[in-house]
């Protein structure tokens, strides 16, 4: 079955409190995302992917979970790592690759991992992601721990392989998962209408045997929601749900990208009347819970936070050598012994 959601009462799930967490959650991505770029163009971080005008379905939607919930991320769900509690000085160092870097410097720029918030590390190689997703998912159902996993995954995705081999599994194994589908209408110069000729994303679950639903990507609450939602059935043992987030990718798809070769300033714009860091904003204020005040003094707390964990980021130096020993066995071998050795004599030496 295919559900189209579009104004679902999100708000009368939350607490004052969590919407104001949100929002501030929101902005800070919005805001870090622009300090990380500004440093990439200056030369201080290799490469960054942002999250700028899709904020609203990456922390909805990690909101939606449970603390033990694992997450399976694509390129722009740092922002759910950082709600779940990921310190920021160690999401800008994983950028650096420095030694307070979690990946000991060994992962590209913008891969995140953070294993006390069951944030699993990714791949560039589009969509592998999403059947460790549905694996995991697999282990928790026969284990019956009651945990769920989310698997993040762009339109771009949708079109390979791996994307139906798990989705096949996840329906015919009814596995306790989410697949999340950030349709920002660019697969880096591939437009959506030339990914699929389906009407949409969402509908293509259908034929694997559950449930696919179209939300609002751009509206917090109704991809909470959704998320909420699809989560608690997922939990029950109601098995998968792909939901599929209509957003946009306001700026490029990463650093190394320049979106002005293949996409309209137009189409831009259009969009960037539908900010939903704005939108939130607004919703907000209406609810008389937010004004410009506690705007500009949220922005330069953010701010504030933001260069402090830059500032100390830079003060750590890259991985030690002897890092390169480590993680690969259970047991280090002979081999590697020995050349760990020779590395200490020498060090010794000099």
């Amino acid at each position: 079955m295919l559900q189209v959601l579009d104004k679902p009462a999100a708000s009368k799930l939350l607490e004052k409190p969590d919407l104001l967490r949100l929002y501030q959650e929101m902005l800070r991505l919005r805001l870090l995302d622009q300090r990380m770029l500004t440093l990439q163009r200056q030369g201080r971080v290799a490469l960054y992917g942002t999250a700028t005008g899709e904020e609203a379905a990456v922390l909805g939607s990690a909101f939606a979970l449970q603390k033990d919930d694992w997450i399976f991320p694509a390129l722009r769900q740092g922002g759910a790592a950082l709600l779940r509690g990921y310190p920021l000085v160690e999401y800008i160092s994983q950028c650096m690759g420095n030694r307070r870097d979690g990946t000991k410097g060994r992962q590209m720029p913008s891969h995140y991992c953070y294993r006390p918030a069951n944030f699993v590390s990714w791949s560039s190689c589009i969509a592998t992601q999403i059947p460790h997703a549905v694996g995991a998912a697999w282990a928790m159902k026969i284990r019956g721990d009651g945990n769920i996993a989310i698997g993040y995954m762009g339109d771009g995705a949708t079109s390979e392989g791996d994307f139906h081999v798990a989705m096949n599994f996840a329906g015919v194994f009814k596995i306790p998962v989410v697949l999340f589908c950030q349709n920002n209408q660019w697969s880096i110069s591939v437009n959506i209408k030339q990914q699929t000729a389906s009407d949409t994303i969402a509908i293509k679950a259908i034929a694997y045997g559950f449930e696919g639903i179209v939300v609002d990507g751009n509206d917090v609450l109704a991809v909470y929601s959704a998320t909420r939602d699809a989560a608690e059935k997922a939990r029950s043992g109601g098995g998968p749900t792909l939901i599929e987030a209509i957003t946009y990718r306001m700026g490029a798809h990463s650093s190394s990208d320049d979106p002005r070769l293949y996409r309209d300033d137009a189409e831009v714009e259009e969009w960037r009347r539908k900010d939903p860091v704005l939108r939130f904003r607004k919703y907000l204020e209406q609810q008389g819970i937010w004004d410009d005040l506690k705007q500009q003094t949220l922005e330069e707390q953010l701010n504030q936070e933001i260069l402090e964990a830059v500032g100390e980021a830079e003060t750590y130096g890259p991985p030690p050598v002897e890092t390169l020993f480590e993680d690969v066995f259970a047991e280090m071998p002979l081999h590697l012994r020995e050349q760990l050795n020779i590395k200490n004599q020498i060090s010794k030496i000099k």
